[in-house]
């Protein structure tokens, strides 16, 4: 049974950094391209960041490129979400997912994660 478990998420103010972590479990981690999602109160979910199997690929939504970085660690089964200068609008659920194959599109992620909560603080 594949799991993914983020962690990391908090209240911060503006202007400061968190990094949330995603373990996974269950698959072989290293065959899947994995993402970041998150969504705010009221909002539909929407695509954050994806990486490649390898992690030599990355792509990132309009809003946090720049600020947030993605990476992974496939001999510890994790990918991590570094986030610098957050702002208010960052303030959501923070989802990590796994891909069939590399996209921002959601219905490329077959398992997700129960995800992590993100307060950012004006």
């Amino acid at each position: 049974q594949v799991q993914l478990v983020e962690s990391g998420g908090g209240l911060v103010q503006a202007g400061g950094s968190l990094r949330l972590s995603c373990a996974a479990s269950g698959r072989t981690f290293s065959n899947y391209p994995m993402g970041w999602f998150r969504q705010a109160p009221g909002q539909e979910r929407e695509f954050v960041a994806a990486i490649s199997r390898s992690g030599g690929t990355t792509s990132y939504a309009d809003p946090v490129t720049g600020r947030f970085t993605i990476s992974r660690d496939n001999a510890k089964n994790t990918i991590y979400l570094q986030m610098n200068n957050l702002k208010p609008d960052d303030t959501a659920v923070y989802y990590c997912a796994s891909a069939q194959y590399y996209s921002g599109y959601d219905g490329a992620y077959d398992y997700w994660g129960q995800g992590t909560q993100v307060t950012v603080s004006s």
